[in-house]
């Protein structure tokens, strides 16, 4: 976590269920603009692709039309506003991320949502949400979210 980050405000929460995930998401989708740029940090399986539902549920993308990009590395879903779903998951480096067209997602009209931003974090903007879910155990997830500034 960078110094601008610890000195943002945080909103911790709770979630019991995939269903109190999603409707994280769409909590925080009420605060998001075009251009803006989430950064969801999280263990494998801690659910990062349902925080993501419920933020496409908000700018109207039905939940069942999004998955993980793991393996496509990019999901577009045209909604009220474009939602570029990223997964660095897979890349070696920030290069990588420059060849699948990071910018023109980041500076363009929509909402990045990028999983596994270390992998590119020489790229990322000067400004961001951070979504970071935690294991609890099997049902619970801890959600912390703050923007940077």
């Amino acid at each position: 976590m960078t110094e601008a980050e610890k000195k943002s405000s945080t909103i911790n929460r709770k979630s019991e269920s995939v269903g109190e995930t999603t409707a994280a998401g769409q909590r925080l989708a009420e605060k998001l603009a075009p251009g803006d740029t989430v950064l969801l940090k999280g263990d494998l399986g801690a659910g990062k692709t349902h925080f993501v539902k419920g933020v496409a549920r908000y700018f109207g993308v039905p939940e069942d039309e999004v998955q993980s990009p793991t393996f496509a590395l990019v999901h577009e879903y045209p909604g009220s506003v474009p939602l570029y779903h990223l997964d660095c998951y897979r890349l070696n480096d920030a290069d990588q991320a420059g060849q699948i067209g990071l910018d023109e997602y980041l500076y363009g009209d929509g909402i990045c949502l990028i999983e596994w931003p270390e992998k590119i974090d020489s790229r990322l903007p000067d400004q961001y949400w951070v979504v970071e879910i935690r294991h609890i155990n099997e049902n619970t997830r801890d959600i912390s979210i703050h923007r940077s500034l």
